[in-house]
């Protein structure tokens, strides 16, 4: 089975690209057997990141445009807060890029968060790594808006993309301890508001100087697309210097951490240790969790 469905995404069959997500998504089994067959293809992700409120979605979607334009393929992931209830994806950004639904070179899935912390899907490596395996030209993931803890991009993206409002002011020097190191690019969206110009004339000065490249700052106003041509060309320019610097073994040593740390915390569950502890008369933390690590 999983050989077909990786013959089929290969050759671009997106119901069997979206069964196969959700095979993984879900941990059907024996699903790392098709994990193992992903071939290396080198497909790029550009990560859209920022704060609540500043315009990813809108900014995807205008960057879905300047691809598509240009007779490329793209998928995208959209990272949305999660349902309490179900774990579902609570927003759904695919209502939000309607215009792209149907479109033969656009392929867009929503996923949860399911309570992760860094803004991510918990398998989100997987399925960006199943994703890489059709004829995308480029893989987009936009996570949700949740401030300093969405440093996790920076781990997966091959570019990652930091989108901020001019309103955002005095908060660039807080954000500095999270996001600010994270960028290869800054996006200062509506920028058509007043002191746009004066907040990224700080924002300069806040990132400062860089010997071998300045972190570039493009100015856009995602509504109507101004700005958009530009940042699709510093993104392609970050691609190729990726491609030819040691980040690239970075990111690879990066998601190999995240992998190993996933799989080996498999297994263990929060509601069997609450029941061992509870049938302890006395507990010595440190004795207890011996069982679960190697040193």
């Amino acid at each position: 089975m999983w050989q077909q469905l990786l013959s089929e995404i290969q050759q671009g069959n997106i119901k069997s690209l979206a069964r196969t997500i959700s095979l993984v998504e879900n941990e059907y089994d024996r699903y790392f057997d098709l994990l193992g067959q992903l071939p290396d293809t080198g497909t790029k992700i550009i990560g859209i990141t920022g704060p609540p409120g500043a315009g990813k979605s809108t900014l995807t979607d205008a960057l879905i445009y300047e691809i598509v334009s240009r007779k490329q393929k793209v998928g995208v992931l959209c990272v949305d807060p999660s349902s309490p209830f179900n774990l579902g994806a609570l927003l759904g950004d695919r209502i939000r890029m309607s215009e792209w639904y149907n479109h033969p070179d656009v392929f867009i899935r929503s996923l949860a968060t399911r309570g992760s912390l860094g803004g991510l899907h918990p398998m989100i490596l997987e399925i960006a790594d199943i994703m890489k395996a059709a004829p995308f030209d480029f893989i987009i993931i936009e996570t949700v808006g949740v401030g300093q803890s969405e440093v996790e991009i920076a781990g997966l993206a091959d570019a990652t993309v930091v989108v901020v409002v001019p309103e955002a002011g005095d908060e660039v020097q807080t954000m500095k301890a999270g996001l600010m190191e994270i960028a290869d690019i800054f996006v200062v969206n509506k920028s058509d508001r007043p002191d746009a110009d004066i907040f990224v004339k700080n924002l300069r000065s806040i990132l400062g100087p860089d010997e071998h490249a300045p972190i570039p700052v493009v100015k856009t106003i995602a509504s109507t697309r101004e700005g958009v041509p530009e940042l699709y060309e510093k993104i392609v320019v970050q691609l190729d210097r990726v491609a030819h610097s040691e980040r690239k073994y970075y990111l690879l040593a990066e998601r190999a951490y995240q992998l190993i740390q996933q799989y080996r915390m498999s297994g263990i569950s929060k509601k069997e240790l609450r029941k061992d502890i509870e049938s302890q008369q006395t507990l010595n933390l440190y004795q207890f969790i011996q069982p679960y690590i190697k040193f």
